[in-house]
C-alpha cells in the first residue's frame, strides 16, 4: 500500500481550545499529544506530521493564527516537491461518531459568540466569493478516506454540513488557501472523550493520517 501512495506527505494539524458548551475539547488534548503519539506508534513510509497546532474557538480574531500557521507550514515546504496537506480537528458535542466533512459554506451564523466576543449572523465569511449559499469542497478523496477508515474499525461517517460556526469558518479559509497553494484541506468531526475515549479517538487520528497519506 505504502508503495502505492505519495512519495512524500506532510500534514499539519490544527484542534481547537474549549468553547461555550465544551469544557474540554478533545481535540485540543489530541492534537496537543499527537507528535508524541506517533513518534511511538510510526507513521507510513514518505509521510511526515508537520506543525500541530491548537487554535483559539474564534472565527475572525482567530483568522491571523490561522492565517500564520498556513504561511508557516507553506514556507516550510517551499523547496519541496512533495504534497501538503492541512487536517483540521473539531468536536461535535452531540455526536456519536467520526464524520468527514466534505465541504464548508460561506456562512458565519454563531449561535453563541465565539471565545474572543464575536457573535456573527448570516454573514459571509469571504465577501468576494459572493453570497451565504456559496460552498467550497475538499479535493481530498473522501469516500476513499471513509472506507479506509471503515476498514480499520472506526465508526465514521460522511457530513455535508460543518455547521455554520468556528469550524465551518476555519474550513472556509482553509479550503481557499489551499486552493490558492496547489495544497489540500480536510476537516474532521470528533465526539467528545465521554463518546470515544481519548485512546481510541489517537487511534483513530493516526488511521486518518495513514488514509490521507494512501489516497490523496
Amino acid at each position: 500500500m505504502g508503495s502505492e501512495g505519495p512519495k512524500s506527505v506532510t500534514i499539519h494539524v490544527t484542534g481547537f481550545k474549549k468553547f461555550h458548551g465544551v469544557a474540554q475539547n478533545p481535540t485540543e488534548t489530541a492534537v496537543s499529544n499527537l507528535k508524541y503519539y506517533v513518534e511511538m506508534k510510526g507513521l507510513p513510509a514518505g509521510v511526515t506530521l508537520g506543525s500541530c497546532t491548537v487554535l483559539e474557538t474564534a472565527g475572525e480574531g482567530g483568522l491571523p493564527a490561522l492565517l500564520k500557521v498556513i504561511e508557516e507550514s507553506s514556507a516550510g515546504n517551499s523547496s519541496n516537491n512533495g504534497q501538503v496537506i492541512w487536517l483540521h480537528l473539531g468536536v461535535n458535542s452531540g455526536a456519536t461518531k467520526f464524520a468527514i466533512e466534505r465541504l464548508a459554506v460561506n456562512e458565519a451564523t454563531f449561535r453563541c459568540a465565539d471565545e474572543l466576543g464575536w457573535q456573527p449572523q448570516r454573514v459571509p465569511i469571504v465577501p468576494e466569493d459572493g453570497g451565504i449559499n456559496q460552498i467550497r469542497k475538499t479535493s481530498c478523496p473522501t469516500e476513499s478516506i471513509l472506507e479506509f477508515l471503515k476498514k480499520k474499525g472506526f465508526d465514521v461517517t460522511m457530513s455535508d454540513d460543518a455547521g455554520r460556526f468556528v469550524c465551518n469558518y476555519v474550513y472556509y479559509h482553509s479550503l481557499r488557501f489551499a486552493e490558492e497553494k496547489g495544497h489540500k484541506c480536510l476537516f474532521v468531526h470528533v465526539p467528545t472523550f465521554n463518546r470515544v475515549n481519548q485512546e481510541k479517538q489517537m487511534e483513530f487520528i493516526a488511521a486518518l493520517l495513514e488514509a490521507i497519506a494512501s489516497t490523496c
